[in-house]
C-alpha cells in the first residue's frame, strides 16, 4: 500500500494512504535515502510503501520512494548530519514580518539560496500588514520590490484578518506546500485562516 507521510513525531509517522486512510507507522530497520546522512530517514512529504496491520490503524514503512526534492537544515551540533524539513515540495511559502519578530534579509536570502539549490519554488508572504504604520508599510514595500525585481512572487497578507489569503489559497491549490518562517510570524494563524477546522494553537 502506498501513501504520503503527513506527520512525524520521531519514532512514529502518520501516513495518509492513496485510498484516504490515515495509518500510524514505524519504520523498518534503517534507511539510507539519496546517499545523504540525515538525522531523520523519513520526512513529511515522503512517498512511501507500507504494510498495514489487520486493524488498519498501525503499519510499517517498508520503502521510501525516490524524492523529487527536499529541503534541509544543518544539525545543531557540529556533525555533518542534516535534518530534512520536508520532501517532494511544489512550493515553499516563507512568511516575513518587519517586527514581532523581525525577519532579517540575511535569513530570507539563506532560505532562498537553500530552496534554489534543491529546485524548490518560493513565494514570499509579507505578513501582519494590518499592524504596520505608514512608514513601516513603505519599508515593507521597498523590501518586497527588491525580491520582486529578482523574480520572486511576493504577496502582502494579513493571516489574522484574511487580507489576500485567497491569493495564497489559489497558489496552493493542488500543490504540496511548505510554510516556513521564524516563530511568531503567523504560520499557525495562516493555517487556521486557510483551514479553520484544524484549529491549531497559536501564540496570540
Amino acid at each position: 500500500m502506498e501513501g504520503t507521510v503527513y506527520k512525524s513525531t520521531g519514532s512514529w509517522y502518520t501516513v495518509k494512504t492513496d485510498t484516504g486512510i490515515s495509518v500510524s507507522c514505524r519504520i523498518k530497520g534503517k534507511f539510507r535515502t539519496d546517499q545523504i546522512s540525515s538525522t531523520n530517514p523519513v520526512a513529511v512529504g515522503d512517498r512511501v510503501t507500507i504494510s498495514v496491520a489487520e486493524n488498519q490503524e498501525e503499519g510499517v514503512i517498508q520503502t521510501i520512494h525516490d524524492r523529487k526534492n527536499y529541503i534541509v537544515r544543518k544539525s545543531v551540533n557540529l556533525s555533518k548530519q542534516i535534518h530534512i524539513l520536508a520532501a517532494n515540495i511544489d512550493i515553499a511559502f516563507l512568511l516575513i514580518t518587519l517586527n514581532n519578530p523581525v525577519t532579517y534579509s540575511a535569513f530570507i536570502d539563506r532560505f532562498l539560496a537553500t530552496a534554489k539549490a534543491f529546485g524548490i519554488e518560493v513565494v514570499l508572504l509579507f505578513n501582519k500588514e494590518d499592524t504596520y504604520s505608514k512608514q513601516e508599510m513603505d519599508e515593507l514595500r521597498q523590501l518586497k520590490e527588491v525580491y520582486k525585481d529578482v523574480g520572486y512572487h511576493c504577496v502582502e497578507i494579513s493571516a489574522l484578518t484574511g487580507t489576500n489569503v485567497d491569493q495564497v489559497k489559489s497558489l496552493m491549490k493542488s500543490k504540496t506546500c511548505m510554510l516556513s518562517g521564524h516563530s511568531g510570524v503567523g504560520k499557525s494563524t495562516l493555517v487556521n485562516t486557510l483551514a479553520p477546522q484544524l484549529n491549531i494553537k497559536t501564540k496570540a
